[in-house]
């Protein structure tokens, strides 16, 4: 039977994961999933494969979402309050509307300090009024599909790679078959149900170690580059839209009513 092996919600745009026993999946993903991002002077968004140290920034939100923990090897943590309104900095970040709320000096002065670089710390306003379906909100993977890939790196002579590479929010345990989770249509986790959105497409972000924020590639592209190929590049998970949200929570079975 397949079942959810783990869950993981990144409140920071491009930053740590957080591991959850428990999510509330909203129309936009889990609740509070890339909430927040770290903007470049010039308001573009900033990702890991240009700064990878952004991999060991870890952010949680406490409070029932009022304040926000940073913290990261080598530095002290901060706790911030959570700027929900106010004078809105113009970025470019994927789905928000063309600005974010700035979370103030402090902040940005101490992601700053991490990646060694000037940088500002952004919310996403008013997430709620989003209109339509996203087709990208979830990431979801399976097990199986990564020891399929690991078998292949391990034959190539090189290390297998940890799941934390592909940074998904669900995992799934109990599919046989590798990549199980391309032929899903539509399926039912808990009491929130998802459907098929498209293929992810992987990028140079899954050559950092996530544990140190450096660059070590070429795995895990190489090899996937040998076999999973698409016209846009190669693919490695689903990318998933919300159609009833819900609750759901480590060992809740995984139901797939409609294959593609």
């Amino acid at each position: 039977m397949a079942i959810v092996h783990s869950l993981a919600v990144y409140p920071i745009k491009g930053c740590a994961g957080v591991v959850l026993e428990r999510a509330e999946v909203t129309p936009t993903g889990l609740a509070h999933d890339r909430l927040f991002a770290v903007v470049g002077p010039d308001g573009d968004t900033c990702w890991q494969g240009a700064t990878p140290r952004l991999a060991v920034i870890r952010g949680q939100l406490r409070h029932e979402g009022a304040k926000l923990a940073l913290s990261a090897p080598g530095a002290d943590e901060l706790v911030l309050d959570v700027a929900t309104d106010g004078a809105a900095r113009p970025v470019e970040v994927e789905k928000w509307p063309g600005a974010g709320i700035d979370q103030g000096a402090e902040a940005a002065e101490w992601v700053s300090g991490v990646v060694g670089q000037p940088v500002r710390l952004v919310r996403e306003p008013a997430r709620a009024s989003r209109t339509g379906v996203d087709p990208t909100a979830l990431l979801v993977l399976s097990l199986s599909s990564l020891d399929c890939l690991n078998e292949r790196i391990l034959e190539r002579g090189a290390d297998p790679v940890p799941m934390d590479r592909f940074r998904p929010n669900i995992v799934i345990s109990g599919w046989p078959e590798p990549h199980t989770e391309d032929r899903v249509g539509r399926m039912t986790i808990g009491g929130a149900r998802i459907g098929f959105g498209e293929l992810a497409i992987r990028c140079a972000v899954t050559l950092v170690d996530q544990s140190v924020g450096t660059r070590v590639g070429p795995e895990p592209l190489r090899t996937l580059a040998t076999y999973r190929r698409e016209p846009e590049g190669v693919s490695f998970g689903l990318k998933a839209a919300v159609l009833r949200p819900g609750s759901i929570a480590v060992g809740d079975a995984v139901t797939v009513e409609e294959w593609r």
